[in-house]
């Protein structure tokens, strides 16, 4: 526009004085009437010009005034005025050309980048990752609302069980989840949760990866992958997002910022929330241009919000501990990436194990553990079952193996230890005994590291953090072997390493063999963080007490500590700690531990313990990872009288409490066992007792749930079971309930599905 204003001011210079009032009389009183003539009176070349613009626009401005002139018979003006014009129109033609150009081309190195950091996926050994396209099965992920999502507590979303939620949530492909924002009339953002390792990572992978190779999103054209592991390295600086994301990719540095951010659609995709290390304040300032400068926490908080580039698109991933970091008012649309179904895990262990006779038998040998089985609907837990179970079923005694949890990752670390041969038959047991020993000093503080840092709910870990356990990130040696599958190391920004273990679980387990060790030595300064009430307790006498402490004493304080957590950080870790102290455990771990140690009076005191604290009011997810615990000590008597309910035909003589008709729909769904008829008022007659005994529906032929004082907001688990293709409910009596129009709509979405077994459903009016 500058050059245009200097065109036509470099012409009207040329006319004398009586010319201009003549130009100033045709300008208002011809057909080019839109200038008054007051604002014409004492307008000068310069104001004359800057009316015109404004009036007319730039290039209209030419032509009225090629117009004028030509009426004024000042032809040759005009025509150098429109050889001058066609001139910068050719330059600034030319120009844009240019620039477009070079835009296009630092998008298309871009989109070839990103193609190749989303194609491969760690997957245990850095120097190995496996190519997304040969093992990637489809998520089950579901659009959801926000409701209560900082109460959420993770045990119940690990083992995958239930759904508990109020409203209907439909199935969302990753690939669609920005169509569903715009479907929804939003320009806010997309929150995606999900527990550690469900897949949400690789779902933002797969989404690129799509969108990188030109099959989906095609209307986005640049995506950037922020993870906020990285991001922690460059909190504490003062850049504007340009700079930033200069940062993650340097190919745009010799580009022009105002074309990338003014003329392109842009997608920003911060994964891991819950490894943020920012002090997010969305009551902080607010940066509205590219231009303004500010810490990395208002970049984040500013393109949250809407106000810095409100028509770009934000995907932020997080577990569901750190979702309520984001305000409920800045999400367009929230979804849960809940893992595989039944039906894509066999799908992955397919895809993941090449023989298919041996995948097939793999499959076979978890169904028949079903805990295992519900836990493999977390992709990573399905990789490391699929690594030791490939290890272990290739063994003399595969056919009669029993294992627990804590006994499957104890197997995992030993295959790490000793890559070379790993095979489980008693005639290498002095070999896999001679590799722990070895390892036994890195093992031992990678233990203390994942025990430290759980205690601060840290899953993403940096140098110092590792020096502080006594690791000394200078010599890679340490990180190579035995660790390459256990801890992951990144380069992240300006190579600053970034470390994490491979699965929060791996981490806990850990964690617990540190706990475990430090209690074999008396490390009264580990262990007394599981015991609040000696913190007044002097030194001297503090020394005394954990020279004389018993494991079950140590359990007891665990179990508290684990059950007064809200979000259940504590819970496996928990689990694995029971589980090490069986002598099988032990037996395996020898080489690392010191000395084994005869834990079984306090394995029979911590169970009574155990059984004390289910009879007491605690929450159903506390009592749920207890009965876990259970079965990692391999006491069974809980399950047992579960079963007894389930099986006796007689009332047993006792109603349950809300907490127990929790852990019989758990029995129920973890045997294999088919009920012919399932009763709830056989075991409780509390209303809202019924609904936490709903997914059993899937392990019977006919369920009697009439007048149970069901309404909608109990039908889509109702429907998820129907839908399920291990599902044998066959009947399902539904009347006297008032389920709605809108919980009718899901129970018949759960009747379309192909693996619906339903042949009689009887639904009735209900009459206040």
């Amino acid at each position: 526009m500058a050059t245009v204003k200097e065109l036509l001011v470099g012409s009207l210079k040329e006319l004398v004085e009586a010319e201009l009032k003549e130009f100033h009389w045709r300008l208002m009183n011809t057909s080019h009437n839109h200038i008054s003539k007051s604002e014409m009176e004492k307008a000068d070349i310069f104001d004359t010009v800057d009316k015109m613009v404004v009036c007319f626009g730039p290039e209209e401005a030419v032509k009225v005034m090629l117009d004028i002139l030509r009426k004024m018979n000042q032809n040759d003006l005009a025509e150098q005025l429109e050889n001058k014009n066609k001139q910068a129109q050719a330059e600034g033609n030319m120009k844009t050309s240019v620039t477009v150009g070079e835009l296009k081309n630092v998008l298309k190195t871009h989109k070839n980048n990103m193609k190749r950091k989303a194609k491969y996926i760690f997957e245990g050994n850095k120097e190995n990752d496996t190519n997304l396209k040969a093992v990637y099965t489809e998520l089950f992920i579901t659009e959801g609302d926000m409701e209560d999502v900082n109460h959420e507590h993770e045990i119940l979303k690990i083992d995958g069980v239930f759904t508990n939620k109020k409203k209907h949530n439909k199935p969302i492909k990753c690939n669609d989840i920005f169509t569903e924002l715009r479907k929804n009339n939003e320009e806010r953002i997309v929150l995606t949760k999900g527990v550690a390792g469900i897949g949400k990572t690789v779902s933002v992978h797969k989404f690129i990866l799509d969108w990188a190779e030109g099959n989906t999103n095609q209307d986005i054209e640049c995506v950037f992958l922020l993870p906020f592991r990285d991001i922690n390295v460059i909190k504490d600086r003062e850049i504007d997002l340009h700079e930033f994301l200069l940062k993650f990719y340097p190919e745009f540095k010799d580009l022009k910022k105002s074309k990338l951010y003014k003329e392109c659609k842009l997608a920003f995709i911060f994964d891991g929330l819950d490894e943020s290390r920012l002090p997010l304040n969305f009551k902080s300032e607010t940066l509205d241009t590219v231009e303004e400068r500010a810490s990395v926490d208002v970049l984040f908080t500013s393109l949250v919000k809407g106000k810095l580039l409100p028509s770009s698109l934000v995907w932020v991933t997080s577990r569901p501990a750190a979702a309520n970091e984001i305000p409920s008012r800045y999400v367009g649309l929230f979804t849960e990436v809940r893992g595989f179904t039944d039906q894509q895990k066999e799908e992955y262990f397919r895809k993941r194990i090449k023989d298919e006779t041996q995948a097939s038998r793999i499959i076979s040998h978890i169904k028949t553990s079903r805990s295992l089985y519900i836990m493999c609907h977390i992709p990573v837990f399905c990789w490391i079952t699929a690594t030791v179970l490939q290890d272990i079923l290739t063994g003399k005694n595969a056919e009669n193996i029993s294992i627990t949890l804590t006994e499957m990752y104890i197997h995992f670390l030993i295959i790490q230890m000793n890559r070379k041969s790993q095979k489980y038959d008693e005639q290498e047991e002095k070999e896999r005994t001679k590799h722990l020993e070895l390892n036994k000093e890195m093992i031992l503080k990678i233990a203390k590291l994942a025990f430290e840092q759980l205690k601060k709910e840290n899953i993403v870990f940096y140098e110092e953090d590792l020096r502080e356990s006594g690791i000394d990130v200078s010599k890679d040696t340490e990180f190579t072997g035995m660790v390459a599958e256990i801890f992951k190391m990144e380069d992240g920004l300006y190579k600053t390493k970034v470390f994490c273990f491979v699965h929060l679980s791996v981490q806990e387990f850990l964690a617990a063999v540190h706990v475990f060790v430090c209690y074999l030595n008396k490390n009264w300064q580990v262990l007394q963080f599981f015991f609040e009430d000696l913190q007044t307790i002097a030194l001297q006498k503090l020394k005394i007490f954990f020279r004389i402490i018993k494991f079950h004493d140590l359990t007891k304080g665990a179990t508290n500590k684990a059950i007064q957590s809200q979000r259940g950080y504590l819970d496996l870790f928990l689990r694995f700690l029971m589980g090490i102290s069986l002598d099988s455990s032990q037996n395996l771990l020898k080489g690392l531990i010191t000395h084994t140690e005869d834990t079984t009076e306090s394995i029979r005191q911590t169970t009574k313990y155990i059984k004390k604290v289910q009879n007491k009011n605690i929450r159903d997810e506390a009592l749920v990872n207890l009965f876990y615990c259970l079965l990692e000590l391999k006491d069974y008597s809980l399950y047992e009288e579960m079963k007894g309910y389930l099986s006796s035909d007689v009332h047993p003589g006792r109603k349950l409490s809300s907490s127990m008709c929790t852990v019989l729909t758990y029995v129920l769904m973890m045997s294999e066992k088919v009920l012919d008829e399932f009763n709830p008022k056989r075991f409780t007659s509390s209303s809202s007792n019924y609904t936490k005994l709903i997914p059993a529906v899937r392990c019977c032929r006919r369920a009697l749930f009439d007048s149970c004082g069901f309404d909608e907001t109990c039908c889509e688990t109702l429907s998820i079971a129907l839908q399920s293709s291990n599902s044998y409910l066959t009947e399902l009596d539904l009347s006297s309930n008032h389920l709605k129009d809108s919980g009718v709509k899901l129970i018949y979405d759960g009747l379309k599905s192909p693996h619906c077994r339903l042949n009689i459903l009887r639904f009735g009016i209900h009459i206040h």
